[in-house]
């Protein structure tokens, strides 16, 4: 099953919807994480539901929770090596996420002019926790997977080696527009084996990511499971790491970093595209962000 959240143009409101084929058919629940909070069994579409193609696929969840974790891929951690990185890309990185940066498919990641010139992008396969729970084991996670999405790590490099001299990094990644989530959430049994997906990201058609999940350390249960002392919430996401290939460990960086005009698309095996354009400042019809004080000021000067 793929559940998402649709917005049709000249309607008001997002609705939580069942897609069926090229149709979408809205289900009776006030949100996502309610619908999850209820249980996913429960989600029946009604009626015959509208054509896909004409509906804007918002972010498909605002979860309580987004627990970002990182190091997974140890690819990601060789790579920065390679590439000089000023820190190392250690296991088991846990931070949170901001969810008011959520967008969906389609909608644009604003480039913040002035905040950073080293704008990157990072494929992410994330999972929706199904129901609320604490302290489990590898073996129990299982029963806490409600479904797969993809994500998209937005992160501005030079503001995250300053924040890394002190050992935390989130900002980089949490400006506004920087969490492209979707197109929708696909349901746990469409996904037999989360550790067999080919995992492939795109800018302006050029192939920059070329990954797997089957290369990742641990497993989705362990993850899951090394995190649940913190205790997760129906629908709280978990993000389990990029792959090989970010701009920042290229050859040529410069010639990698995001641009506005730039289009990328996050594939996933199974769990569709997720497509998102970058745009310049004005182009949000705003004449220039606020003037930025403070370390974040000089990091395009860098």
């Amino acid at each position: 099953m793929k559940l998402c959240t649709f917005e049709v143009p000249g309607v008001d409101g997002a609705r939580v919807g069942v897609i069926e084929g090229d149709v979408v058919k809205a289900v009776d629940v006030r949100d996502m994480r309610a619908l999850f909070e209820r249980g996913i069994e429960t989600a029946v579409g009604e009626g015959d539901g509208v054509p896909l193609e004409s509906v804007h696929l918002a972010p498909p969840i605002v979860p309580k929770k987004f627990f970002h974790t990182a190091g997974n891929f140890r690819e990601h951690h060789e790579e920065g090596q390679e590439a000089g990185w000023s820190h190392d890309i250690a296991p088991w990185i846990q931070f949170f996420q901001n969810v008011d940066a959520l967008i969906g498919n389609g909608d644009p990641i604003v480039y913040p002019e002035g905040l950073t010139s080293e704008l990157d992008y990072e494929l992410e396969l994330a999972v929706v926790v199904s129901k609320a729970g604490k302290w489990f084991t590898p073996a129990e996670a299982e029963d806490y997977i409600g479904g797969y999405v993809i994500f998209n790590d937005i992160t501005a490099r030079d503001i995250q080696r300053k924040e890394m001299e002190s050992g935390v990094f989130s900002f980089c990644k949490a400006i506004d527009t920087f969490c492209p989530l979707g197109p929708w959430i696909t349901t746990a049994d469409e996904v037999p084996d989360p550790r067999d997906l080919k995992m492939d990201l795109y800018v302006n058609g050029e192939l920059r990511q070329d990954g797997h999940s089957g290369r990742m350390t641990p497993t989705v249960g362990e993850v899951l499971a090394h995190y649940s002392p913190a205790g997760y919430s129906a629908g709280d996401v978990v993000s389990l790491g990029t792959v090989s290939g970010v701009a920042a460990f290229s050859p040529d960086p410069a010639a990698w970093y995001l641009r506005p005009g730039d289009v990328i698309e996050a594939r996933i095996e199974r769990l569709g595209t997720l497509t998102n354009p970058v745009i310049a400042w004005a182009d949000r019809d705003l004449e220039r962000p606020p003037a930025l004080v403070g370390a974040a000021a000089g990091n395009s000067a860098r």
